[in-house]
């Protein structure tokens, strides 16, 4: 249940500009699966030291959830995003993409701390503590380490606006520090205060909104791209401007969709709409000299592409009468 919260979230994210499914599947194993593994292996190690250290039971709670977890878990997540930096250049195109890849990053983690947090409740023969855990975990802070690891993907795609790949790294460790304090702010609150619930409403809601807002704001400046770009084309004749009209605008892509799909086309409008999307994005990567990731080959192969659904969709329209 948390994971499908999860997804409908990054799918709303994500919408204008999908990611390529590769690079997602690739992103959830990651957080699920070697993400959790370099947690798992640190922890055994550092548990080691502090049982020498003589920290004391409060101590080592504390160390573990407020220094250790936030600092070797949004590593092991960063890690993941920016591989996807290196491998995935193409489609790695601002903030946005970043945010997606960090978020399905962190849902795999989450998906798999879930399944270790509720098993350990249910193992301890504790169902009204399973049902706390799920309901606090699953249901009220399904995307605290979403938003955790979005510091580091929104960075990462800033950096991925320039050509280079140092840019990346560094943008990686800038992200790192928000990630981390946001971790351990989340996790530290929970030692000092008494009344959670009332924590919950007057501080992690709003921080959640305003997390929305931010995205919202950059779901924007996509939109903005896209008609920008498309607009260049529509000049030197690729485009009627009533279609960019259409592809930069959540309303004119509803409504070609649903002319589209009461003709039997709505895969091939879709398609069309998504390769208009990826040309505009193409095309931004050329302006930002980002052409040595083959921004011009894929501008060609799209525009050829995006020709071919064109005249497709137009036999779907009736002939007029003689």
């Amino acid at each position: 249940m948390p994971l499908t919260i999860v997804f409908w979230g990054i799918r709303w994210i994500d919408r204008w500009e999908p990611e390529p499914r590769g690079a997602l599947v690739f992103a959830f194993l990651w957080g699920a699966g070697v993400s959790v593994l370099i947690a798992l292996i640190v922890d055994a190690e550092i548990q080691n030291i502090i049982a020498a250290a003589g920290l004391g039971e409060f101590g080592a709670e504390f160390f573990g959830a407020v220094i250790q977890a936030p600092i070797v878990e949004e590593v092991g997540k960063g890690l993941g995003v920016l591989l996807l930096f290196f491998a995935v250049r193409r489609h790695f195109d601002g903030p946005v993409d970043g945010i997606v890849y960090a978020a399905w990053v962190a849902g795999g983690f989450a998906f798999t701390e879930n399944i270790l947090y509720f098993g350990s409740e249910l193992a301890a023969g504790s169902a009204a503590g399973t049902v706390e855990v799920f309901f606090i975990r699953g249901i009220m802070s399904p995307f605290a380490h979403v938003m955790f690891t979005a510091f580091i993907g929104a960075a990462i795609g800033f950096a991925a606006q320039r050509p280079g790949w140092f840019r990346g790294v560094v943008a990686f460790l800038i992200g790192l520090i928000p990630a981390v304090l946001l971790h351990a702010f989340w996790n530290g609150v929970l030692f000092f205060i008494s009344d959670f619930y009332g924590y919950y409403l007057l501080v992690q809601v709003p921080m959640f909104l305003v997390a929305v807002w931010l995205v919202s704001l950059l779901r924007q400046q996509e939109r903005r791209v896209t008609a920008e770009r498309l607009a260049e084309y529509a000049q030197v004749g690729w485009f009627h401007p009533d279609e960019v009209a259409m592809l930069a605008s959540p309303g004119g892509r509803r409504t070609a969709m649903s002319w589209a799909r009461s003709r039997g086309v709505g895969p091939l409008m879709k398609a069309f709409i998504r390769d208009a999307t990826r040309l505009a994005y193409a095309r931004h990567r050329i302006l930002g000299d980002r052409d040595s990731i083959g921004a011009q080959a894929d501008e060609a192969e799209l525009l050829q592409r995006v020709a071919a659904s064109r005249h497709a969709l137009r036999g779907a329209v009736p002939a007029p009468a003689a």
